[in-house]
């Protein structure tokens, strides 16, 4: 939606991270060993729990931080509540939730903003430190690198299915809540330079903007994708998130699909906190595919 709205200072050499590809966050250098990290994610409830949706929230907010290689230092709180409708005091476990996120990740949090809403919002606007010369970016791919995926899929079907039925998860709550710290650390550790996270947009949607970036095709091997416990049933069950379908419309033009739609769906599904997927191999992740290089336009071939 910000394409091609370019403020005048975003041509600077030190906007190391802006708005030309759509990366997790943005990044400005302050010297040469020191850069800012700057980034803004809130969403209405994903699961019923006040307490799990603040750490959900907080900790996909400290999400963008890690996808390009930085540590988050600071977070403030963004809330909408609907006061006419809601009880006030539930307010208290949201911002205890993401309270304890922030704590898990060593990231301050201090304050923030609150507005009268038809609907509960919550989220962070986090702040955190990186090292220029070392960040993870959606560019910097190379042919034949292998793609690593640190956390199994199918957060959005079962999400979508705890709303319909009021079924709790608590696996996929586990994972919502997972810090990507140790990944983010390890795919640096290795020398790693491109990796996204998988959030809204899906697996797909995600690959699709790195390897248009990066200027790549990309394969992905299905049978190698892992799903959280009970999606594959979610899924033949009806309970498909609306954003998937449009992650799937939104990618198909670039698919070489060589397997069913319910698949591809699945590949698809919007991600609440999702992992990241890595251009490069990480000890105790899987692979599922491997960039390659672009014979004209980018596509991923899905088989």
């Amino acid at each position: 939606m910000v394409a091609g709205i370019t403020a005048a200072s975003s041509a600077s050499d030190d906007l190391l991270i802006g708005l030309e590809h759509g990366d997790d966050a943005a990044v400005v250098r302050i010297d040469g060993d020191r850069a800012i990290v700057a980034t803004a994610d809130f969403f209405t409830p994903v699961v019923d729990s006040p307490y799990d949706w603040g750490r959900i929230a907080a900790t996909n907010a400290m999400s963008d931080v890690y996808a390009v290689g930085g540590e988050p230092l600071i977070g403030v709180n963004l809330l909408g509540w609907p006061r006419g409708s809601l009880d006030p005091g539930l307010v208290r476990d949201v911002l205890r939730g993401g309270a304890d996120a922030c704590a898990e990740a060593g990231c301050h949090l201090a304050g923030g903003h609150s507005i009268d809403a038809p609907e509960p919002t919550y989220g962070l606007a986090v702040t955190g430190v990186a090292d220029p010369h070392r960040l993870l970016q959606l560019r910097s791919g190379s042919a034949g690198l292998p793609l690593t995926l640190t956390k199994p899929l199918g957060v959005g079907v079962l999400n979508n299915r705890h709303k319909s039925t009021g079924e709790v998860f608590t696996h996929a709550v586990a994972s919502m809540c997972t810090l990507n710290r140790n990944a983010s650390r390890a795919a640096l550790a290795a020398g790693v330079t491109c990796a996204t996270d998988v959030t809204g947009f899906g697996l797909l949607g995600h690959l699709w903007k790195l390897a248009r970036a990066s200027a790549l095709s990309a394969v992905i091997e299905s049978a190698a994708v892992p799903y959280l416990e009970g999606a594959r049933e979610s899924l033949a069950a009806g309970f498909v998130p609306g954003g998937s379908r449009r992650n799937l419309d939104w990618v198909r033009p670039h698919l070489d699909a060589h397997v069913d739609d319910d698949e591809l769906v699945l590949l698809a599904d919007a991600q609440t906190s999702g992992g990241l997927l890595v251009a490069g191999e990480l000890p105790g992740h899987p692979v599922v595919g491997h960039l390659v290089a672009a014979a004209g336009e980018p596509t991923l071939t899905v088989r």
